[in-house]
């Protein structure tokens, strides 16, 4: 039954991409390896972290066909290898799920063959595979049918003539390699496997720093680390108070900035906001990497470095209001939203650290929880359109209108461009770039095969 499955699942894997272009055939695909995933293990639709996993890779699967992009495809990868990663070992970190994950999906058929050959060598050798008798069934038999053929033709012109005309040119050596290495991945999936020692080694490490493994450092020492913590933050806390009094200040000539100083600004502070805040988590971790998270009186330097990381959080909402300020004056752009991005993960960066020293947590909770977000932001974004959402904002409500950025966006916004270009006063040359993008669109779109369709196809047979 399994390779009945298997074999299905492999020819409709050759059928959805042999010399296709990314479309329905990826969002088919999704669905399909979901089945099989349940079909070969009923259990993981019991299994509240599997259902996750299951229901982000579906979602990754639908926007690639309502609209694709580089961002959806890769979600969609992404997601993919961490369900059959989970599927391999539920218990580990999402990052030893992604790379269980590619490793089950490249070379389980040989770990899985290599292992059965070492575990069963001896019972190997007692059944060897007798060679010259299947030699003998196939080769003979074989052997003979061709010598009578080529009798039977030359002493019946009408056999000769049946013969000429059994053509074997339906064969596709190339799609049967595509089926075979469809074969060869769904096999995979369904029987996991894991890396170790790193799986294991995962398992084995729990999230709190333990006093029991860190290095001991004497009574001294750990007293003069503290002190030196305390100073050190200290005064970096009043250098931030300056610097937000007199960026506080400086917000209120935003209005008043053209679009380039504006722009340098919004940049230039958030490169100064990317080097401040990995050196405010580096500090902080290096203070709290061990014996100060035990010590009695620690207090001090706790407070001082929640001090700064609520300053360094205070920096980012300052830096996110000119940003927005830049994005209501002159609309979205992909740059402006990867801004908004950073800015959100750097703050949750340094929540996590806050948690780290509260908690006494160690280095493996600050990455397991931030992979974790990565990858739940990574699944929600690409649930957006942005190119539409970025078109619709700027036509709608930017003060100032950068036609051009948004004609050299994917095919995503041209229907919406479509539309502003008829209803709107817009010059002549813009008008011609528009219909020129929409007139090659749609023959895009017309030449799309069944498994390259995406929504748009469906609103042009309307």
């Amino acid at each position: 039954m399994k390779n009945l499955i298997l074999l299905t699942s492999a020819i409709l894997f050759s059928t959805l991409f042999y010399r296709q272009g990314i479309g329905l055939n990826l969002s088919l695909f999704t669905l399909l390896t979901i089945i099989v995933l349940v079909i070969n293990n009923k259990t993981i639709i019991k299994t509240k972290i599997y259902i996750i996993k299951i229901f982000a890779y579906f979602i990754t699967g639908v926007v690639v066909f309502l609209y694709k992009s580089d961002l959806t495809i890769i979600a969609n990868i992404i997601a993919f290898f961490t369900l059959i990663g989970s599927i391999s070992e539920l218990k580990s970190s999402i990052y030893i799920k992604f790379m269980n994950g590619i490793y089950t999906t490249i070379v389980a058929a040989f770990s899985l063959y290599f292992d059965k050959q070492t575990t069963e060598i001896q019972t190997v050798k007692k059944n060897k595979i007798n060679y010259v008798y299947w030699l003998k069934i196939i080769g003979i038999p074989a052997l003979f049918l061709i010598i009578f053929i080529s009798l039977y033709r030359n002493g019946n012109p009408k056999f000769n003539e049946l013969i000429l005309k059994i053509d074997f040119s339906f064969i596709n050596l190339q799609w049967i390699l595509f089926t075979g290495l469809g074969y060869y991945l769904f096999y995979n999936i369904t029987n996991p496997i894991t890396i170790d020692p790193a799986t294991s080694l995962d398992l084995n490490t729990g999230n709190y720093l333990n006093k029991n493994e860190i290095k001991h450092l004497s009574p001294k020492k750990i007293k003069e680390e503290n002190k030196l913590g305390i100073v050190l933050l200290y005064l970096l806390n009043a250098l931030i108070i300056l610097f937000l009094i007199t960026d506080v200040l400086y917000l209120s000539e935003l209005y008043q900035m053209t679009a380039p100083e504006l722009s340098k600004q919004v940049h230039t502070g958030v490169n100064a906001l990317i080097f401040s805040n990995l050196l405010a988590i580096a500090i902080i971790l290096y203070f709290f990497r061990g014996n100060l998270n035990f010590y009695d009186k620690n207090k001090g330097i706790k407070n001082a470095s929640f001090l700064w990381i609520f300053l360094n959080l205070t920096v980012i909402l300052i830096t996110a209001i000119k940003n927005m300020e830049y994005i209501n004056s002159f609309g979205f752009t992909y740059k402006r939203i990867g801004v908004l991005f950073f800015l959100m993960a750097t703050s949750l960066g340094l929540m996590s650290t806050y948690f780290k020293v509260q908690k006494t947590k160690n280095l493996w909770y600050l990455f397991r929880k931030n992979t974790q977000i990565a990858f739940a932001v990574l699944i929600l974004s690409s649930t957006l359109n942005w190119d539409k959402f970025i078109t619709y904002y700027n036509i709608n409500y930017a003060e100032q209108l950068d036609l051009k950025y948004l004609i050299n966006l994917s095919d995503n916004n041209t229907f919406l461009l479509k539309g502003y270009a008829e209803k709107g006063n817009l010059n002549n040359n813009d008008k011609f770039d528009i219909d020129v993008r929409h007139n090659n669109y749609i023959r895009k779109l017309r030449d799309n095969s069944w498994q390259e369709m995406v929504f748009d196809n469906v609103k042009i047979t309307e």
